[in-house]
């Protein structure tokens, strides 16, 4: 079962309908969010960029939040709901991943009353699930209220995350226990868990953050990159009905419409990206990541200090 979630690095999923199908519903349900709300032409082109910038990076080791708070920013972008919409349209991608691996998932869900790798696998990612949970529940309306809003932060944990990129692929030996799925222990599961406590800051980045953690941990690469992908489908789909329930007095019907229509987006753009990655990470490492969060980060302070960047 987990060998075959592993093989899923170099091939893509055969599936019987293909793009074409999700790319019609994608135009009828577009259509039906921006009849919804009906918002001013500039928000909604503004709604979908931001959609796309989602669907690119969130499983990309370079911090969706971080490209989404300055990308909000740069477009002058308020309909945001207090960062509501930059957190709820990453449900968008975690249900893109959800489609992308139906068939492995549902699988999993028929052998976990019988078969115990399986049963190991999600209590592993369980483990790795509660302390960026714990914690962000704890500090949630303190980070949105003052770490979201700060953009030199933002810069400076994109450079940091950078380097520590470069660092590890450059410099570190790393002994890999775990070239499997089923290989990956509680103890290892819990030190990617407690790695992605830090991503609660903006711009440290997710998939950063547990992928870094399973390398240091004793995972290969594809190992670590899947168990981040299956760690996100319980991460971020709880922060998406926490934030949503914590601010659901403020939404209102146009809000409602620019939240379908970045969902939908960033779901369409995210499931064309899985595939990319997963061969990407195969046969490269994450230097280039590191080296191009190294850029951004200059960037946006560069853009601070120029007055370009509110």
């Amino acid at each position: 079962m987990l060998k075959a979630m592993q093989l899923a690095i170099t091939r893509t999923p055969t599936r019987r309908y293909g793009p074409l199908v999700l790319l019609s519903a994608t135009v009828i349900v577009l259509g039906l969010g921006l009849l919804l709300s009906g918002g001013a032409v500039r928000t909604w082109w503004e709604v979908v960029t931001l959609g796309v910038v989602e669907g690119v990076t969130e499983f990309l080791p370079i911090s969706s939040t971080a490209h989404l708070l300055i990308g909000a920013r740069l477009l002058h972008f308020s309909q945001d709901i207090g960062g509501t919409f930059e957190i709820f349209i990453q449900l968008g991608a975690i249900l893109a991943l959800v489609v992308y691996y139906a068939r492995d998932l549902l699988a999993q869900a028929r052998a976990l009353p019988t078969r115990a790798p399986t049963r190991r696998f999600w209590l592993n990612i369980l483990l790795a699930f509660l302390p960026a949970a714990i914690v962000g529940l704890a500090l949630r309306k303190w980070i949105k209220a003052v770490l979201f809003a700060a953009p030199a932060l933002i810069a400076t944990s994109l450079i940091v995350g950078g380097l520590v990129l470069i660092v590890v692929e450059l410099r570190l030996r790393r002994r890999v226990t775990a070239s499997k799925l089923e290989d990956v222990s509680s103890r290892q599961a819990l030190a990617i868990g407690a790695a992605q406590i830090f991503a609660l800051v903006p711009g440290v980045s997710r998939s950063a953050a547990s992928i870094v953690g399973g390398l240091l941990g004793g995972l290969d690469r594809s190992t670590a990159t899947m168990f981040s992908f299956y760690l996100a489908i319980p991460t971020l789909g709880a922060a998406t009905i926490v934030d949503l329930l914590g601010s659901i007095h403020l939404v209102t019907a146009d809000d409602l419409g620019r939240l379908v229509v970045g969902t939908l987006v960033a779901f369409v753009v995210a499931w064309l990206s899985i595939g990319w990655l997963l061969r990407y990470v195969a046969s490269h490492s994450f230097l280039a990541f590191g080296v191009y969060r190294v850029i951004a980060g200059l960037l946006i302070l560069g853009l601070l200090g120029a007055g370009l960047l509110a």
